[in-house]
């Protein structure tokens, strides 16, 4: 048995010593001497004493209130629990093309961080962190459990323009790299989410693939976008926003050996709801156990609590009663 608020303890010895001295000082006669009746000084009532009953169940009553509002409980045995948690960074594609509107009815970006939300809130035991990339890489958020702001720094991401605008794949895996390196989690992972081919930054995607592997750091390689061509929009002067097929190119191949390489998985999304089902896919092939020792607590404060009303109840009765009092 423990006390949950202990700082009751305090109060619970200060109201009794303070009732105690309430007491006494009622208890406390007048004397007043007198010649004769000398007998009576030895003579005392059954009734007499048990006038003090009632100054004690008080006490008592006042004393389980206290307890019961310290919150006694009774700690159970300790239970263990498998929790999964698992390190992940997700590298997002945030190149001109992820604007192609063939997953309706946003945009690809739009789309990708909708499911990467719903993704972020399966893994509550998991550290997140978010690495962008264009024509460079850029972390966002480093590895945290704090998921709220993971997806608040994610719903800001917003399409690369002009000179930013390109897809250098490497050089976002290299920066997820970095993050998970010294990671001390028995599951490392990647998802990298991507809708073109590398075409910029120092480092090629496969020597990315195998520093990962030399980290024991798993990739899971996304390539978004529909088959053939996909309306992309663009504001023309005059007639407003206009839209225009252009071809979707998605290097399957150097994806393919990305995950290969690292022991992961290729997923092709040609739609939302398969995007989605891709992460649902991978929110149950990455599941990591480890053990927490969980202790029960039972609150015991009610029973405290019936006595304590009960001993006042019964006081008060007697006091009513049996030990009625008229001045």
């Amino acid at each position: 048995m423990q006390l949950a608020q202990s700082g009751f303890k305090i109060l619970l010895l200060v109201i009794i010593l303070f009732i105690i001295a309430i007491i006494f000082r009622e208890r406390r006669r007048v004397t007043i001497p007198f010649s004769g009746l000398w007998f009576l000084t030895d003579y005392k009532s059954k009734r007499s004493l048990l006038k003090y009953l009632t100054d004690l169940l008080r006490i008592l009553g006042i004393i389980f209130l206290v307890i019961a509002l310290a919150r006694p409980q009774r700690v159970e045995k300790g239970l263990y629990s498998h929790i999964e948690g698992v390190d992940i960074v997700l590298v997002l594609d945030r190149s001109g093309s992820m604007i192609s509107e063939d997953f309706k009815p946003k945009n690809r970006l739009d789309t990708a961080k909708n499911v990467i939300s719903e993704f972020i809130d399966k893994r509550q035991n998991d550290r997140i962190g978010l690495v962008i990339f264009a024509r460079n890489s850029y972390l966002q958020a480093p590895l945290t459990l704090d998921h709220a702001i993971i997806k608040k720094v994610l719903d800001k991401v917003e399409i690369a323009q002009g000179e930013e605008d390109g897809t250098a794949i490497g050089m976002g895996l290299m920066n997820g790299i970095n993050r998970l390196k010294n990671s001390n989690a028995k599951s490392k992972i990647i998802i990298l989410l991507t809708d073109g081919v590398n075409n910029a930054g120092a480092v090629d995607p496969q020597t990315a693939a195998k520093v990962a592997e030399a980290y024991n750091i798993k990739i899971y390689t996304i390539g978004v976008g529909t088959e053939g061509y996909a309306p992309v929009p663009f504001y023309h002067p005059i007639f407003g926003k206009v839209y225009q097929n252009v071809k979707v190119e998605i290097d399957e191949e150097i994806l393919t050996k990305i995950s290969e390489i690292t022991r992961g998985v290729f997923y092709r999304a040609t739609n939302p709801q398969r995007l989605r089902q891709i992460y649902n896919e991978i929110d149950k092939l990455e599941k990591s156990k480890y053990e927490q020792k969980i202790t029960n607590y039972k609150e015991e404060y009610f029973v405290f609590a019936f006595i304590g009303l009960l001993f006042l109840f019964v006081e008060i009765l007697l006091r009513n009663t049996l030990f009625l009092e008229i001045f």
